[in-house]
């Protein structure tokens, strides 16, 4: 990067740290630590929850998933705004009329102490392995784009993090949220425009739509149903619903920004706002990285997207070779295209469709070389995508801007997650089991350690992790499906079942897990069902149990 991008880099992360700091500085209670003391205008909470998904994972991987294999992830996002609506008439005002700090709270006011530990310990599990993917993930991609040890990124990102979140809490976490997101906005329709203006002179929009339409880029529905598929309508619908109501419904990193809310109804808001906002948001950033696609059919991209290991193949005996195949693919396919906008005959098509089959698979052959030089059993560099595209192609100054916004937004996303695990660990493990009478002065201190706890935590843990996590945005959706149908399923359990107790729910919980990692390790059903069969799993198990047992019921469910 430029001079001037460096600069620009510098102050956008001191500005976004100040203004966290800056808006948390009351954040003198426990109640205004963890939950802002209930004042958080729904605007605030809907963008702060948008940030939270529109995080490094946008930039770095969506739009490189959409490179590689077109527009059909948007199809994960199809059942999010039923699961929004489902939540806005039951969790919101159940968890609201509870008066709790995390939602685990709520399952020993509904079942027992040993259910809500349980689910405690699954939530700090699998939020802790997402906090340290989070952080990695991004680190890494930046580290080799910005020529720094990877190590120096992960300690910046994550030492800037702790900073304002441990000082300013849920508040600071909030509106710094929201000041990135408005500039994360406004960076995706620049690189957008960016893309477009850089096409060339004979290509139009059209034809460009044509182009990427040809290489089966623009397939943002799938009708067929196949249990081993990722992205089809009916994962995303379901799969995706059941996700989404996991996530926004159980998980504190979620349930943490609504509960700061002034009342029921701007919570709801804050909710419905990205049950509407999400889907577009998505299509569009997937449709910049079909633009990047398209832009690298006439500008030759390099065989890898990774700087460091294409510098290191680049010494092999198989490369000269592996090269040539590449550049006459790409010059096939570079013709064909400019065919296909002039004429859009099928016989272009068909003819940059077998360049693009001898393109990928140059491009495959050198993602086993390029493993063999990193020393990897996987080589993935999807990850790395836009970070070429941004830093070969966006102007100066603006280059800064973006990777600036991708670094907080990085941060953006690990923030929230060391304040909810901060919570919870306070709330739900130490208040509730090794000082249940201090004082709130006592809590929020303890409140600011966990959150430095967790923080470090991430950094350790990002700093020890292997290369081979692959696309990001998958990664850590396939992390949180190994758990979250089993905590969907124990709060359907607590909302609707009333005839079910403790012990149900909590042998429920178990075999729920249990059956999901069955699937994971010996079946391929696509991630998104784990959310399904699990949930139904701990449903059927905990009415059974219950009723086997005789047991009665403890608390019947908030009305």
């Amino acid at each position: 990067m430029s001079r001037i991008d460096w600069i620009v880099l510098a102050a956008w992360l001191i500005s976004i740290v100040g203004y966290g700091l800056w808006r948390g500085r009351q954040s003198k209670t426990v109640s205004q630590y963890l939950l802002a003391g209930k004042t958080m205008p729904w605007y605030a909470m809907g963008l702060s929850i948008m940030a939270t998904q529109a995080s490094a994972i946008t930039f770095i991987s969506t739009t490189g998933q959409a490179y590689v294999d077109g527009m059909r992830f948007v199809q994960f996002y199809f059942g999010l705004p039923l699961a929004m609506v489902i939540l806005c008439a039951t969790a919101v005002p159940i968890f609201h009329r509870a008066r709790v700090y995390t939602a685990y709270e709520y399952l020993e006011q509904r079942f027992d102490g040993r259910t809500r530990a349980l689910v405690t310990l699954i939530f700090l599990i699998q939020r802790g392995l997402a906090a340290g993917i989070s952080l990695y993930a991004p680190a890494v991609a930046l580290s080799v784009v910005l020529g720094l040890p990877d190590q120096i990124t992960t300690l910046l990102m994550g030492a800037l993090v702790i900073v304002y979140t441990s000082l300013g809490g849920i508040k600071a976490v909030t509106w710094a949220d929201v000041q990135q997101m408005t500039v994360i906005l406004a960076a995706l329709v620049l690189a957008l425009i960016v893309a477009i203006r850089l096409l060339p002179p004979d290509v139009s929009f059209t034809g460009a739509l044509s182009i990427a339409g040809a290489a089966g880029r623009l397939n943002p529905v799938v009708w067929k149903f196949d249990w081993n598929d990722r992205y089809n309508v009916w994962s995303g619908l379901i799969g995706g619903m059941f996700l989404a109501l996991a996530y926004f419904g159980t998980d504190q990193s979620q349930v943490q920004r609504y509960l700061t809310g002034k009342s029921v109804g701007q919570s709801r808001l804050s909710l419905l706002f990205n049950a509407m906002a999400k889907i577009p948001m998505q299509f569009f950033i997937l449709f910049i990285g079909v633009m990047v696609f398209v832009l690298f059919v006439f500008a030759r991209p390099p065989i890898t997207f990774h700087p460091v290991a294409y510098a290191r193949m680049q010494s092999s005996p198989e490369y000269p070779q592996l090269q040539s195949r590449y550049n006459q693919a790409w010059q096939r396919r570079s013709e064909a295209a400019h065919a296909i906008a002039a004429t859009g005959s099928d016989v272009a098509k068909a003819s940059f469709r077998a360049a693009q089959k001898d393109f990928d698979a140059a491009r495959s052959d050198a993602g086993k070389l390029a493993a063999r030089v990193q020393g990897e059993d996987v080589f993935n560099d999807t990850n790395y995508i836009f970070l070429t595209y941004v830093k070969t192609y966006m102007p100066i100054g603006v280059v800064g801007l973006v990777v600036g916004v991708i670094f907080s937004a990085a941060m953006s996303s690990i923030s929230g997650e060391i304040n909810s695990l901060a919570t919870v660990t306070i709330i739900d493990v130490y208040r509730r089991h090794v000082r249940p009478h201090g004082s709130d002065r006592h809590y929020l201190w303890a409140s600011r350690l966990a959150t430095a706890f967790w923080g470090v935590y991430a950094v350790v843990f990002a700093s020890n992790a292997g290369h081979g996590f692959g696309a990001l945005i998958e990664t850590v959706n396939v992390v949180g499906s190994l758990f979250y149908g089993g905590m969907l399923g124990v709060f359907v359990l607590a909302f609707f079942f009333k005839k079910v107790g403790g012990r149900g729910a909590f042998w429920g919980v178990l075999a729920g897990e249990a059956v999901i990692f069955a699937a994971w390790e010996f079946t391929k059903i696509a991630f998104l069902w784990y959310n399904v069969i699990g949930c139904f799993v701990v449903i059927v198990s905990g009415v059974a149990i219950s009723a086997l047992m005789g047991e009665k019921v403890r608390h019947a469910a908030i009305e």
